[in-house]
């Protein structure tokens, strides 16, 4: 079995354990506890619905952030990308009247490229002046973030009752309206999952089976190599942070379209890229490897949710899944563990 593979497993199984401890100080079953929020992830259409809507962000924003380390960047800023493709899409869903078949693709389409511009200037500000990638997209997160919120106010876009701007027309909305009777009323069934998927397998084929994605992946291993075998290193560097930029914003445009349909004021960023960075460090930036654990962290997010029936804190779920991160941050302590498998397995073939 691959090791990585290994080390994820027993990572996610001592976060499990760690849960467990701290229900069981805080008075809790951990046994019932864990049981609860399993079913409530899988015993009805209607959780296994919304498991999928709340993980589909997730593996797009992962794929960002794993994009960009797979080019020896570090892509912090996709938080800030998944707003500017939420805003834009909103604008667009909500200002342009035009038939589906064009709205849809040009909120996507504008969405997806404005907020692949955004990630591509921090490129830019790398390859041309040297400012470090994290410096640059932690500032863009808080412009993202303001600036969403002074368009919110805009008044050709405020809707008059809530801190949000009018819904987009249904004309630029992603929703699957034939599944609705299936998963329930309330899951906002749409097409993200099936268009995330796709990425999925265009970005493992655009970096392992292309020569851009060899040249951008060869600039990630040894950027003074790289360029001294002809690659051009600083237009890699704008072309992952455009890339990485565009995966964030798409996921942004797909909540808009087929969840939020409107753009909401925030206090705070909703979290979606920096959970994102999790899913690609739990995923090893592996295309693959981010959909499942989006999955998996969508599941423990929802899941987790059902344990309040229990009277469960909800920040135990967040323990699980800090510590399974953590666990993966620090996997040389697995190593002996590992040994100890290798060798056993040795031994039973001889």
């Amino acid at each position: 079995m691959n090791e990585v593979l290994i080390v994820t497993l027993l990572a996610i199984l001592m976060g499990l354990v760690v849960g467990a401890v701290v229900l069981v100080l805080a008075g809790y079953n951990p046994a019932e506890a864990y049981k609860t929020m399993f079913l409530g992830i899988v015993s009805r259409p209607k959780y296994i619905g919304w498991t999928l809507v709340r993980s589909t962000p997730l593996i797009l924003t992962g794929l960002s952030v794993a994009f960009a380390f797979r080019t020896g960047l570090f892509n912090i800023g996709a938080e800030g990308q998944f707003m500017v493709g939420v805003l834009v899409a909103g604008v667009l869903g909500y200002v342009i009247e035009l038939p589906a078949i064009i709205h849809l693709p040009l909120v996507i389409i504008g969405a997806t490229v404005a907020a692949g511009l955004y990630g591509g200037l921090a490129g830019y500000f790398k390859a041309k002046y040297g400012v470090h990638e994290v410096i640059s997209t932690i500032m863009l997160n808080w412009i993202a973030l303001y600036f969403s919120n002074y368009m919110v106010y805009r008044p050709y876009l405020k809707n008059p009752q809530p801190e949000a701007t009018y819904d987009i027309h249904e004309t630029a909305r992603t929703t699957i309206d034939w599944l609705q009777p299936l998963l329930g009323r309330s899951v906002k069934a749409n097409w993200g999952l099936a268009i995330s998927i796709i990425v999925v397998i265009w970005v493992s084929y655009y970096l392992f089976k292309t020569v851009q994605g060899y040249e951008l992946r060869a600039v990630g291993y040894n950027k003074d190599a790289a360029e001294y075998a002809g690659i051009n290193v600083n237009n890699c560097i704008v072309k992952s942070m455009f890339i990485a930029g565009a995966l964030a914003g798409l996921a942004g445009a797909l909540h808009v379209t087929g969840v939020s349909f409107h753009v909401s004021k925030l206090a705070v960023s909703e979290g979606y890229g920096f959970n994102g960075i999790a899913v690609a460090l739990m995923g090893n930036n592996s295309p693959i490897g981010v959909l499942l654990c989006a999955l998996l962290f969508g599941g423990l997010q929802y899941g987790g949710t059902k344990m309040g029936t229990l009277g469960v804190p909800s920040e135990v779920v967040s323990i699980v899944i800090g510590s399974i991160i953590f666990l993966i941050a620090i996997s040389k302590v697995f190593k002996p563990i590992l040994k100890y498998i290798n060798k056993a397995k040795g031994e039973v073939v001889k």
